[in-house]
C-alpha cells in the first residue's frame, strides 16, 4: 500500500521573541506523528503570530493548504492540537465534509482529533465549540477593560503613540516633535512638507516605519493629543488622565484646516501667491487669479497686473496697520467676543458630550442593551461632528498674530497661509485695471476696505 501524502500545518499566536521556538517543537512533534503513521510529509505550512479564531484574519499558510488539498497534493494532515487548525466551528465543518467526502485523514500530535469517527467527529466538535466561547468571552473581558479605562480616563493599554509611553507618560524628544507638526501644520505647512522635515529628526514612528503624509494626517487627527479620552475609535466626551501635548485651541485649528474642503493638498490647490482668490476685480468684484506666476488677472478680461507691487504695497499696509497698538487691542477684543451662533455652537458641543458620557454609563447600569447604545452613540456622535464643525470654521489661525508679543515680527515670519487670513482678516483689496499710457505702479489703482 502506497503510503499517505501528508502536510504539516504549524501556527502559533503570538511570537514575541521573534526565535520561532513553539513552532519548531510543533514541527518536532508533528513529524515523528507523521513517521509513526507510516506517511510522507511532502510540505509544510507555517503561519507564525497570526490568529485562528478571527475569520477575516488572512492566513496565507492555510489558505495555500486548502487549496493544495483541493489540487490532490497530498491526502492527509498532521497538526500539533486541532486549535493550531482552526478555533472557528464552521471552519471544523469544512474539514469534516473534506474527511467524509474527499477521504482526508486527519491526525494531532496529541492524539485527540480522529475525523473518521462519529465520535470523533462530536469531539472535535465540542473542543471548537468551547474554544470559540473561549475567544467570546476574552473579547468581551478585554471591551469590559478598555471601557473602564476610558471612563477614568486612562489611555487604551497596548497602544503607544508618538510623544508617549505606553502608560501615558510623556517622553520629551517625540512630545516636542509633535507638538512642532500640530504647529507647523497650523501655519500652513502641507502634509508633503511636514513628512520632508520629519524625515530629518530621527524619530519614526511607532511602527518603526519612516513618516508619510497618511501616517503624519493620522497623527494630526488623534484627539488623544489633546487630552481627549477615546473609547472604540469614538471620543467619549470625557477628559483623559494624561498630559496633553496641545491644546484644545490648536487641536481645533489643526482639524478645520484637514476637513477644509478647500485644501486638497495631494492635488496641489494650496494657494501660491498672497492675493490669488484672495483680491477682487475693481471691475466685476471677481476674485483674481495667478497667472505665468508673475501677475493677477480677471477671468472676464477686465485687468492683468504685475503682482509684485501690489503685494508689496498690501504687506506694507498690513505692516503699517500692525504696528498700531490700539488697532491690535481693538481687533483683538473685537475677536475674543464670542459671537451668538459660536456659543450655541459651543454649548451644543458640551451637551452631545455630556450625552455620549451618560449612554456609556446607562450601559454599564444595565438600562440599555448593546444594540440601543450603538445607534444612540452613533446619533451623538454625528450630532456633535457637526457641531465640532462649526466651531473649527469659528476658529482663526489669525488670532495668533495679534497675541504675538511683536505682531509684525510675528506676521514677517508667518506662512502664506497666516499671512493670508491676516488679510482676509482686515481688509479687502480692490484692484483697478491700470491707467492707460502711464509707466510705472500707481498705489491709487489697490483701494483697501477695513473689515
Amino acid at each position: 500500500m502506497t503510503p499517505a501524502r501528508a502536510a504539516v500545518y504549524l501556527r502559533q499566536s503570538l511570537d514575541t521573541t521573534g526565535e520561532g521556538l513553539a513552532v519548531s517543537r510543533q514541527r518536532e512533534d508533528c513529524r515523528a506523528l507523521a513517521a509513526a503513521r507510516g506517511w510522507t510529509v511532502v510540505e509544510e505550512y507555517l503561519d507564525n503570530s497570526i490568529s485562528a479564531s478571527d475569520r477575516r484574519k488572512v492566513r496565507p499558510g492555510y489558505d495555500r493548504m486548502i487549496a493544495d488539498f483541493e489540487a490532490g497534493r497530498f491526502q492527509a494532515i498532521v497538526c500539533w492540537d486541532l486549535d493550531r487548525l482552526t478555533r472557528q466551528p464552521r471552519q471544523l465543518e469544512d474539514w469534516i465534509d473534506r474527511a467524509e467526502r474527499q477521504a482526508l485523514l486527519l491526525a494531532t500530535a496529541n492524539g485527540e482529533a480522529d475525523l473518521t469517527t462519529d465520535g470523533g467527529r462530536m469531539y472535535a466538535r465540542i473542543k471548537a465549540a468551547v474554544a470559540r466561547a473561549e475567544v467570546e468571552r476574552k473579547s468581551e473581558r478585554q471591551r469590559r477593560a478598555a471601557l473602564q479605562r476610558s471612563e477614568k480616563g486612562r489611555p487604551p493599554l497596548g497602544v503607544r503613540l508618538t510623544g508617549y509611553t505606553p502608560n501615558g507618560d510623556l517622553v520629551p524628544a517625540e512630545a516636542a516633535f509633535v507638538a512642532t507638526l500640530f504647529e507647523r501644520f497650523a501655519e500652513g505647512d502641507s502634509l508633503r512638507s511636514l513628512t520632508a522635515w520629519a524625515a530629518g529628526r530621527g524619530i519614526p514612528t511607532r511602527r518603526g516605519a519612516p513618516w508619510n503624509p497618511s501616517t503624519i494626517r493620522t497623527l494630526l487627527m488623534n484627539p488623544r493629543y489633546a487630552g481627549r479620552a477615546i473609547y472604540q475609535g469614538r471620543e467619549t466626551g470625557r477628559p483623559g488622565a494624561w498630559t496633553p501635548i496641545v491644546d484644545d485651541d490648536l487641536y481645533t485649528i489643526v482639524q478645520a484646516r484637514l476637513t477644509d474642503p478647500r485644501r486638497l493638498t495631494h492635488q496641489g490647490t494650496d494657494r501660491k501667491h498672497l492675493g490669488s482668490g484672495l483680491y477682487l476685480c475693481a471691475v466685476c468684484g471677481e476674485p483674481l487669479s495667478s497667472w505665468s506666476g508673475e501677475r493677477y488677472r480677471c477671468a472676464a478680461g477686465h485687468l492683468t497686473r504685475a503682482q509684485k507691487p501690489i503685494d508689496a504695497l498690501v504687506l506694507e499696509v498690513t505692516r503699517a496697520w500692525l504696528r498700531d497698538g490700539d488697532n491690535v487691542r481693538m481687533l483683538a477684543t473685537r475677536l475674543a467676543e464670542p459671537r451668538e451662533e459660536d456659543r450655541t455652537a459651543a454649548e451644543q458641543v458640551r451637551v452631545l458630550r455630556q450625552r455620549l458620557a451618560r449612554i456609556d454609563e446607562d450601559y454599564d447600569a444595565g438600562l440599555i442593551d448593546g444594540h440601543r447604545r450603538r445607534v444612540a452613540a452613533d446619533r451623538a456622535q454625528a450630532e456633535l461632528a457637526t457641531a465640532e464643525a462649526a466651531l473649527q470654521r469659528a476658529a482663526a489661525p489669525a488670532a495668533a498674530v495679534l497675541h504675538a508679543a511683536d505682531p509684525v515680527a510675528y506676521f514677517e515670519g508667518s506662512s502664506l497661509m497666516i499671512r493670508r487670513a491676516v488679510l482676509s482678516m482686515l481688509f479687502t483689496v480692490r484692484v483697478s485695471p491700470a491707467p492707460r499710457g502711464r509707466k510705472g505702479f500707481d498705489p491709487e489703482t489697490v483701494s483697501f476696505e477695513w473689515n
